[in-house]
């Protein structure tokens, strides 16, 4: 076993995070960073070098361990003598939507789901849960799409399984409405314990089905006493400062079709993967004639939309630099001490009104300056939801990113439309 402790001691906090073993090769201390957040709940926080959350990555990277994971679920299937060409697949909010979705599409599932925190008018909840350490506990299952049959197994993808609480109730839940033969807890990095292993196993025997488990890594996560309160007494973090003028603003409308997912928040079908696909393509190529030749880039997603701006990273990566990470709920330290992957933060109002802030972290490439015309230019892709007064307001992300040096293009996805799942499965 290895330990991690590679910040000032300052910040390391006495928390050591513990690799224990990798069914890949991978070390729990390469695809996770310690970070610290000012929650009452939990105050650390794993921030992961392969999803494109918090930190910019080459989107290749966060496709590769998605592919690994998948890899891995199917191995974990076939040892228990299920089968991995028919299989469903669902992703937690927010930080796995983009994650779940990889692992959907690199394993070839029938059925991708993701919950959600936002509401849609006039579609009804077919399932909540809560997630009891985070800042936002509500996950609201909003298909439109139902799990084609016979049943499958049921892969359930998370970035991290910390205590295996919350993927255990959405087990029960799932079970309940419509029971799988077996399932799978798929996630980057797995720090459970032994007791919360073992409370998987319980529900598993007390369901009749296996529950199974898939990780890239294997670790623990030991934390010391007052961990809470010591990260709370921490100086205020630096702001980002202003430039001396703000970047400039450009925008670009896509129409999006209305018969075409834009992701799984209210189901994905297979055979929404084609036209998904062309939909990328032509998004992508609309936005590359928009930039400078050969200018790098960072696609920036909202929240919980990760897996198309990941795919437009994808493509743009082609012909240019190119990074991809997504907006947060998440109120994480920041700081500049070296080894900490959080050293700048933005926050603004949430485009949809919420009166919950939101936030952005890094938002640059420690190769590139932030300024200027060799700085990356900031992509934020969102859906026809998020375009709202908030989004280009004083306090909105759009004027925090340019009131840094950043400039900044808009992509808008125009009549994306929840209904639409619907009228594709009345045609199966």
């Amino acid at each position: 076993m290895t330990r991690s402790d590679e910040h000032t001691d300052d910040l390391a906090l006495g928390v050591e995070l513990v690799h224990v073993d990798s069914p890949v090769g991978r070390d729990l201390n390469e695809l996770v960073i310690l970070g610290l957040r000012r929650n009452p709940r939990r105050a650390h926080l794993l921030v992961s070098t392969v999803l494109g959350k918090h930190i910019p990555i080459p989107p290749q990277r966060a496709l590769d361990a998605a592919g690994q994971l998948a890899d891995r679920c199917r191995e974990v299937l076939a040892a228990a003598g299920g089968a991995a060409d028919a299989v469903d697949v669902f992703g937690f909010a927010e930080t796995a939507t983009g994650l779940g979705h990889s692992v959907a599409e690199a394993i070839g599932a029938r059925w991708y789901l993701q919950s959600t925190r936002r509401p849609v008018p006039g579609i009804a909840v077919a399932g909540e849960f809560q997630e009891g350490h985070s800042h936002a506990t509500d996950h609201l299952l909003l298909t439109t799409v139902d799990r084609p049959t016979p049943d499958a197994p049921l892969i359930l993808v998370d970035d991290e399984i910390s205590t295996g609480k919350t993927v255990l109730a959405a087990i029960e839940g799932f079970h309940r409405v419509r029971p799988a033969p077996m399932y799978v807890i798929a996630s980057l990095v797995d720090v459970r314990t032994d007791a919360d292993v073992a409370a998987a196993h319980a529900l598993g025997e007390r369901l009749g089905v296996p529950i199974l488990a898939a990780s890239l890594a294997r670790g623990r996560v030991h934390l010391p006493e007052g961990l809470i309160e010591r990260v709370a007494e921490l100086p205020d973090p630096d702001v980002v400062p202003d430039a001396p003028s703000a970047g400039t603003l450009d925008r670009l409308d896509i129409d999006w079709s209305a018969t075409v997912p834009e992701g799984g928040r209210h189901g994905f079908l297979d055979s929404d993967r084609a036209a998904f696909g062309a939909a990328i393509d032509a998004t992508a190529a609309r936005i590359d004639q928009r930039l400078a030749p050969g200018r790098a880039a960072i696609v920036i997603g909202h929240e919980e939309l990760m897996y198309l701006p990941l795919r437009i990273a994808e493509r743009l990566a082609d012909g240019r630099p190119t990074r991809f990470q997504t907006t947060t709920r998440s109120p994480a330290y920041v700081s500049a001490a070296p080894g900490y992957p959080l050293r700048r933060g933005f926050s603004f109002v949430a485009p949809e009104g919420d009166t919950v802030a939101r936030y952005l972290y890094n938002a640059a490439d420690p190769d590139l300056p932030t300024t200027g015309p060799a700085s990356p230019v900031l992509i934020l892709v969102l859906d026809e939801p998020a375009d709202t007064p908030w989004l280009t307001a004083d306090d909105g992300v759009v004027a925090a990113l340019r009131r840094s040096g950043a400039d900044v293009l808009v992509v808008v996805l125009r009549g994306a439309d929840p209904a639409a799942a619907a009228r594709r499965m009345e045609t199966l």
